[in-house]
Order: C-alpha cells, then structure tokens, then sequence
C-alpha cells in the first residue's frame, strides 16, 4: 500500500458488499483499494449459513460452477416449537438441485475470500490485516479518503465505500448513523458440529449435495428471537438469534438458550454424537427498512450491514444477497460519478438501489420485524398451533371426534388467544407479506 497511497476508490472492508463493490469498481477501469482489517477477507466472520447467489447472475454468469459451495439447498423446513411439542412445514424440491440454484450453504471464511479473489482478478487491491482508523476530509468537509492505523497509511480516494459491518466506525463518522438501539439489534450465536457426511445426509433424508435448511420459531423461551439448524458437507450449524434488549431482561446467557434448542425433542436427534468445532456470536442489524441510515454523505457511499441492510422477515432471513446487491450499486455508483467527473451524483445510488430487490424489499417488508417478534408470534401461536395439531391426531375413542372448529375455538380460548386478535394478526401479516 505504501507504493499507492490514492486511488479512484477505496472500499473498507472485503466482506460481501465491500467486494462486490470493489469488482464494479474495478471494471469500471477505475483504481481501487480493498482494505480487510483480517489477515484474510472472512477471517473475522462467523457466519455460517445460507446464501442466495442469484444476485451474481449477471456479474459472474456461472458463478456456481466454482463458489465454495457447501450443500445445494433442496429442503426448506420452518418449525413452530414449545419446549416439547414442534410443528413443521417440510418443502423439497430437485429443482432446487441444480443449476442455477437457490441457495446454498457455504464457509463465510471462504466465500469472502472467493469474491474478493473475484474483485482481485478484475484489478483491485487487496490490503489485508489494516484498519481504517478516521475519515479523511478536505477544507470544504468533503470525505476524500481514509486513515489507516499504518504508518503513513493515509489513502486519497474520490470515493469512499464503508462497508465495515453493523455498528460502522465510518458511518457514525460521518454522522449518518445515530447512537446504536439495540432495539434494531439481535445477538446471532452458533454452534458448528462436525459429523459424518453419510450421517447428515441420513439423518437430514438428503443425497449427494442436497442440503437442508431449518428455521424455527418458538424456540427462545421469553427472549424474543428465533432458530436455525443448517447442513454443510461434514458438520451442521445450529444456532439462535436473540433480541438484545429481551436478553437482557432474561437475564439468561445466550450458550444457555442455545443448549436447550439443541436439547429439544425435535433437534437433538440430528445431532447426537456431533463433536463441537467452533462457537461464534455476531451482532445482526434486524431493524430493517425503518432503521436504515441515509447511504450516501459527501463523497462516501455505505452498504450492506453497514446501512442496516439484513432481511430478518420470518420467511425470508437473507443478508448475504443484499450485501452483494447493495455492493454492486455503490460500486456502479461511484464509477460513474468518477467517469463523469461529478463527485455530486450519489443520489443515484438510493435510486438504484430504490429500483432492484435491495430497497424494495426492505421497503415492501418494513412492518415484518414488529410483528415476527411481537409476543404472540413467538410464543402465544407456537404454543396453539402445536396444542392444536396435537388434539387433532389424538384419539380417544370411545369419544367422537369433534369438530376442527370447535378444537381450534377451544384451544385458542385455553392460550388466551382471542380469534377477533387472531383475526387482526392475520389481517396484519397479509398488509406486510402479501
């Protein structure tokens, strides 16, 4: 770095959005440097989950032919739980299995690494193991560059492009990030057990690279939050994300919830004889569209975790995708305001991001994280949903079946659940998922 001190561009941090930022960049013809404050891009990540490719379609036709993929989603489950009881939707699907995909498990660590090998290729510059320490600023307050915690490792830049995580130094610098809510915040924490590959895939009912995911509601007993159990090729990741603020109330430790979802009826058999590998915990941006930052300042673009842009919707947990989605248009943004010489044309970045998936489905699902972790979605329902399924498949003759209505009617009445509320919390989930 020493060598090049300026660039057209600098891009701090080599996760998803920071890479895929500087491969537009770069082919664009446009200088960039990558800075990774890990000895590696991903090395400080432990996110270890699904991914949604699709957004590489047209920026690396082929992708799947070499990402470090772990499994091929083909199995989608989404579990309603009680401390004894689970409820699951089980969705298979081949079409799933094969090019060009939906989602796949893979290694943060090497995914990273992958994309940013991708950003390289195209002519990027990859420092690793560096800080950015300070926004750098011209006379007028322009952003023009960054300090690095090297010795004289300023970088002048045109452009900026924090992309250094929830909480972003850079962001806060800027003033576009206001003082942190936890409200807007979960705690993820993870397990990583290694097992055999024939095991997972007898357990899981999976062949070849199929692989499975579950999501599951319920779970986190009076803390707010919820699931997942993933398959990789020789180990499974199981974990649960927890809302801070109801942590805290709980006074519980997260290794705690976490050990009782693994204990649970429904999960321990998939993991019986799993030897521990690595436990991880991340904060996660879960406010969604309504806690977003403003993106851009004079000279300086944010994206991806950085601008609070993870999907945390129930149905749809996805932050990968928008990552790189939000990346791409920083990276596109920049280019062309560099090539037309006018460092004032970032408004065009919300615009892009305004007319694909990022923002709109941001926008579109803005009410689903209020609801998704309001109290009778996370425990009032798991409860009578599985009560229900349970009173349904009991038998107990000589008594006749009753009827569905009246079980459900006397079920709901049991859990305090009125059906005028049930009503509204569906007419509620409609407005936001329909």
């Amino acid at each position: 770095m020493a060598e090049q001190s300026s660039a057209d561009a600098v891009v701090v941090g080599a996760g998803p959005a920071g890479s895929a930022a500087a491969l537009e960049l770069a082919r664009a013809g446009r200088s960039v440097i990558l800075l990774e404050r890990g000895p590696f891009p991903g090395a400080k990540n432990v996110y270890g989950g699904v991914v949604y490719g699709r957004v590489l379609d047209e920026v690396l036709p082929g992708w799947w032919e070499d990402v470090p993929v772990q499994r091929w989603v083909t199995r989608r489950s989404t579990m309603m739980m009680t401390p004894t009881q689970a409820l699951t939707v089980d969705f298979r699907t081949q079409d799933w299995g094969s090019a060009p995909y939906n989602g796949m498990t893979t290694y943060r660590a090497d995914f990273d690494t992958w994309l940013a090998g991708k950003a390289v290729d195209a002519g990027a510059q990859l420092v690793t193991s560096t800080v950015a320490t300070e926004l750098l600023r011209d006379p007028s307050g322009r952003v023009v560059g960054v300090r690095t915690d090297r010795p004289d490792g300023d970088i002048r830049a045109q452009f900026v492009v924090a992309c250094d995580g929830v909480n972003s130094f850079l962001a806060k610098q800027a003033g576009l990030l206001p003082r942190t809510n936890p409200e807007h915040q979960t705690l993820g924490v993870k397990e990583t057990l290694s097992l055999p590959r024939r095991t997972i895939e007898e357990r899981f009912g999976l062949n070849g690279d199929d692989g499975a995911d579950f999501e599951i509601v319920g779970c986190t007993g009076e803390i707010p939050g919820g699931g997942f159990l993933y398959t990789n090729r020789d180990t499974v990741s199981v974990g649960v994300v927890l809302s801070l603020t109801g942590l805290a109330k709980s006074g519980r430790r997260p290794e705690e919830v976490l050990a009782d979802l693994k204990a649970h009826p429904a999960i321990a058999p998939y993991l019986r004889g799993a030897e521990l590998k690595e436990y991880s915990a991340h904060l996660i941006p879960e406010g969604g569209y309504r806690s977003m930052p403003p993106l851009t300042a004079d000279g300086l673009l944010v994206a991806g975790d950085a601008a609070a842009m993870c999907l945390a919707a129930g149905i749809w947990l996805e932050g990968v995708n928008f990552a790189i989605g939000s990346g791409l248009a920083a990276g596109r943004t920049a280019a062309e305001a560099i090539a037309a010489g006018d460092p004032t044309r970032l408004a065009g970045y919300r615009k892009r991001l305004a007319d694909n998936f990022v923002l709109t489905d941001h926008k579109n699902l803005q009410g689903a994280p209020h609801l998704v972790l309001s109290d009778r979605v996370q425990r009032q329902y798991p409860r009578l949903l599985c009560d229900f399924a349970q009173e349904v498949f009991t038998v107990r003759n000589p008594k006749p079946k009753p009827g569905l209505g009246k079980l459900f009617r006397r079920t709901a009445a049991r859990h305090g659940v009125r059906l005028r509320q049930l009503a509204a919390d569906a007419w509620a989930g409609f407005r936001v998922f329909g």
